[in-house]
């Protein structure tokens, strides 16, 4: 595990370490050839320097987001932002079902938007695939 991640996901109370450990765990083992880090304060994985999936703690609940959600069309995934991105919030491990997140995550790899060079199209974003 990176071990900046292992440090975040540590300094969660034991609820929310244990839903972080669990996203950690599904999204490292589907999305082997990601590049993870912390990045703007919480746990990110990459494609070609591209954003696709992070989570990070909220005031009640771990939220896990896809950069590209909103085109996934998945119903348990809600709206979140003005771009494309959609989230998913747990309160508990046993919200997380490994199912509906490796079919998530199968989706991350084939719908993406370019988060990569939004600032250089002044927020105009395009789609890669």
């Amino acid at each position: 595990m990176n071990t900046s991640i292992q440090d975040y996901n540590n300094s969660q109370n034991d609820t929310d370490k244990e839903i972080c450990d669990q996203l950690f765990t599904i999204i490292h083992k589907n999305l082997p050839d990601a590049e993870n880090k912390i990045w703007h304060a919480h746990p990110v994985w990459f494609l070609e320097g591209n954003p696709i999936v992070g989570y990070h703690k909220l005031k009640k609940c771990v939220r896990l987001l896809f950069w590209s959600g909103q085109s996934f069309e998945e119903e348990k995934l809600v709206n979140e932002g003005s771009f494309k991105a959609a989230e998913f919030r747990y309160t508990s491990a046993e919200q997380i079902n490994e199912e509906d997140l490796k079919r998530w995550l199968k989706k991350a790899t084939e719908i993406q938007w370019d988060y990569k060079n939004i600032v250089k199209r002044k927020g105009v974003l395009e789609r890669l695939k």
